[in-house]
């Protein structure tokens, strides 16, 4: 059916449209599609790669839009549903050009909340290559958090590579000591694991690289590789066998939006490693991704297609891996 696989809940954001205009006083709005996991989709579809999400949005105008804009991305939409009872959920996002814009979410009790093991149970991993794991939509709900873990269960029984992306969304979670110890033990599904340096300082109490990543490798056998997010500076790497470098980041003339750089970096990992790069490479393909990501506006706007990718490279003076 597909190389790529994740879960996640989809939402629709309205983001203001006048930059420095905070949400109180803010009367234009833009609506566009969004969703950490399927913003992944979304950018290795754009790269030429066979995708398939795994959500549940409501009956409603916002779930009818999510399944068109998917259907429009070129995402596989076979293990999207529909709940009746439960409504799609959205967010509100300011418009800035410096440092994060703050998010509101709305999304308590959504359908994606409400994804049973049952929906598991009706996927075809057999063409699977790599699943990609987010610690958003476990989050969402108990219910979720149970489904998560048996989805991610059946992609270990069927030999399926895994990518988890911390993705910490505090105002989801019960507390933070709840967040930081479920998204610790999830990362154990992960053969490689991407936390941000902030992130790793949250969960692990540090901010030194090599001992967020000795943290995520001596925790769980399948892990065999964390990569720790820089920023701008790039990111570090410790491997399995104690060998450790830092690939170096890309500069940007102006960074318009910051949101999806972390979802840039993770799509840019998977499918370097699906096109049998090696890990260096594919974390080169993550930085360039990143760097594209927060000089467009939106949540997926500046993630490339390969010609892109490619001027990309040429116009930075990289080597074309793209």
């Amino acid at each position: 059916m597909s190389e790529i696989l994740t879960i996640g809940e989809p939402l629709v954001v309205f983001a203001s449209k006048i930059l420095g205009s905070n949400l109180v006083d803010a009367s234009e709005f833009s609506k566009v599609m969004g969703g950490a996991e399927l913003n992944v989709m979304i950018g290795a579809s754009r790269l030429g790669h066979t995708t398939e999400y795994i959500s549940q949005v409501g009956e409603d105008p916002f779930g009818e839009y999510i399944i068109k804009e998917i259907a429009e991305h070129h995402v596989g939409n076979h293990y999207i549903s529909t709940d009746s009872k439960h409504w799609t959920g959205f967010y509100l996002k300011e418009f800035v050009n410096i440092g994060d814009p703050r998010t509101f979410y709305f999304r308590k009790g959504s359908a994606a909340a409400h994804i049973t093991k049952d929906q598991i149970d009706a996927i075809d991993f057999s063409d699977v290559k790599w699943a990609h794991l987010s610690g958003i939509f476990p989050a969402i709900s108990l219910q979720a958090r149970d489904t998560f873990i048996y989805f991610a269960d059946q992609l270990i029984a069927n030999k399926i590579h895994t990518i988890f992306d911390p993705n910490l969304r505090p105002s989801l979670w019960e507390s933070e000591e709840v967040m930081c110890s479920t998204i610790n033990e999830l990362a154990k599904y992960g053969e490689i694991v991407i936390p941000g340096i902030d992130e790793g300082e949250t969960l692990v109490g540090t901010r030194v690289p090599e001992e967020i990543a000795d943290f995520y490798l001596n925790q769980s056998k399948l892990t065999y590789a964390v990569i720790v997010k820089l920023g701008a500076s790039g990111a570090y790497v410790k491997l399995k066998d104690g060998k450790s470098y830092t690939v170096p980041g890309f500069s940007v003339e102006k960074v318009i939006d910051t949101v999806g750089a972390g979802d840039g970096f993770a799509l840019g990992v998977l499918t370097g490693l699906l096109e049998e790069m090696n890990l260096k490479e594919a974390i080169t393909r993550g930085c360039a991704i990143g760097a594209l990501a927060v000089m467009a506006q939106g949540d997926n706007d500046g993630y490339p297609t390969r010609e892109q990718l490619i001027a990309f490279y040429d116009e930075q003076g990289e080597e074309n891996n793209a």
